[in-house]
């Protein structure tokens, strides 16, 4: 008879591995969130659409889609399991990609793109939740982190295929650049069939002996006492309301979720993503050089939010959201005067580097972790679709209100758009003094002590 160390040894499972896995649905996010900016005018163009009509139906609709994906999947998460919902989202975005590729009019265009914002939606509320339920209070951070560090290297891949396959095919390059995802989203739905359930939901839902199964396969110290502290918490969860959310004991964590989900968009990063090659051409780059910067705007991305991944479980998610916050300002008002005073390109493109690097190192490094980690487990799929909710429909407004201002023939400011960054240095202000005054430190703590920290008793 083998020994029991032998066998669970054999079957260990590798954290940072899984981790990845549910992770490769932030890289699908960030490539999608990217790859629409080199379509963006070729479609204007093909189609001839209004500035309205372009930001609601070409630009935004993906993101509405996210919006409805966020805010209803708490639910199939929380009946589910976190797992068949991960394997959904691979589906949804394989159709999606088809769909747009193929794409005959801005209405089937439209639909499709909704169809991958729902997949969007619904993965920012579920792969953040699944990495942090499996791992442990010293690699939470980093572990969780690797779902935004997939976003941005999504970004980046997405920067450098738009580059590569403009004047590949003509007029049909942006259909190319929208059906390249095809192979990350069949690679992610592979995948995600080999990895286990999350041991917290097992235990919700009264299957301990699974759980601990599980936990053990982990390679966590002391399995058995793990789930029983686990099932403790959840029991003395349920003894209270048991589903609702908004509730007076929950108004601290909630208005903490709304609001560094509120100021993640406010500091203008997607208007800045999806919008990169047309802002770089009104500072006079030329179309390709314009692909070719974005490039580099996702390069900086990523070296400095493999940064924030390495000091989140050292300085804390409070530091890194202080240091971030120092950036985007200095950043984001230099950009403005760079508009205003009519800086030129290269000044512009540094302090557009210095805005990607501030948003990597502290919001785009510490949201999805922040938001995972303060909801307690038996709302934590309710917890998680409310700040993804707040976080995406504020994106999809931003993104739809763009072309109205930015619109090089009948914007607002067309003639000079420093006004749009001045206006997003305001409230990087107001985000320093809320992370000042109310924002927690996180780092190093279980979720169920941490939820003991930041809920009140009665």
């Amino acid at each position: 008879m083998q020994n029991l160390n032998t066998v669970v040894s054999e079957k260990r499972i590798n954290l940072t591995g899984i981790s990845l896995i549910a992770a490769l649905a932030g890289f699908i996010f960030g490539f999608d969130t990217v790859v629409i900016s080199g379509a963006n005018l070729p479609i204007k163009e093909l189609w001839n659409t209004s500035p309205l009509f372009h930001g609601f139906f070409i630009m935004s609709m993906a993101l509405w889609g996210t919006v409805i994906g966020a805010i209803f999947g708490g639910f199939p998460t929380e009946k589910f399991g976190r797992k068949k919902v991960l394997l959904s989202v691979g589906i949804l975005f394989s159709l999606s990609t088809i769909g747009t590729a193929l794409a005959t009019n801005p209405y089937s265009f439209s639909f499709f793109r909704f169809i991958g914002g729902l997949g969007i939606g619904i993965s920012s509320v579920v792969a953040p939740i699944y990495i942090s339920e499996i791992s442990t209070p010293a690699n939470r951070g980093k572990l969780t982190g690797m779902y935004q560090f997939n976003i941005v290297f999504g970004l980046l891949i997405a920067y450098i295929s738009n580059y590569f396959l403009k004047g590949f095919d003509g007029a049909n390059d942006w259909r190319w650049m929208l059906g390249v995802m095809i192979i990350p989203s069949l690679v992610y739905a592979l995948l995600v069939i080999f990895v286990p359930e999350s041991p917290r939901w097992l235990v919700m839902k009264n299957r301990e002996g699974e759980a601990e199964e599980i936990i053990t396969r982990l390679g966590i110290n002391h399995p058995k006492e793990e789930v029983q502290t686990i099932a403790n918490h959840i029991r003395e969860q349920m003894k209270r309301k048991k589903s609702s959310l908004f509730i007076p004991r929950y108004k601290r964590i909630l208005w903490l979720a709304f609001f560094i989900a509120f100021f993640n968009q406010w500091s203008g990063i997607n208007f800045i993503l999806y919008y990169a090659p047309e802002i770089l051409e009104r500072s006079g780059l030329a179309a390709r050089d314009s692909l070719m910067n974005s490039i580099l705007l996702g390069g900086i991305n990523i070296i400095f939010t493999f940064l924030g991944l390495y000091l989140i479980d050292k300085l804390g998610r409070k530091k890194l959201l202080i240091i971030g916050s120092f950036g985007y300002i200095i950043s984001l008002v230099m950009v403005a005067w760079s508009f205003y005073t009519h800086a030129g390109s290269m000044v512009l493109l540094v302090f557009l580097l210095l805005f990607c690097a501030s948003h990597a190192i502290g919001q785009g490094t510490v949201i999805w972790v922040f938001i995972s980690e303060i909801f307690p487990t038996g709302i934590r799929a309710k917890g998680q679709s409310f700040g993804a909710s707040i976080h995406w429909v504020f994106a999809a407004l931003i993104t739809l209100i763009t072309p109205v201002f930015l619109d090089s023939e009948r914007g607002v400011f067309r003639e000079n758009p420093w006004p749009i960054f001045a206006f997003f240095a305001f409230m990087m202000v107001l985000q320093l003094i809320w992370v000042l005054q109310k924002v927690p430190e996180t780092r190093g703590i279980s979720l169920e002590a941490l939820s003991k920290k930041l809920i009140p008793d009665k």
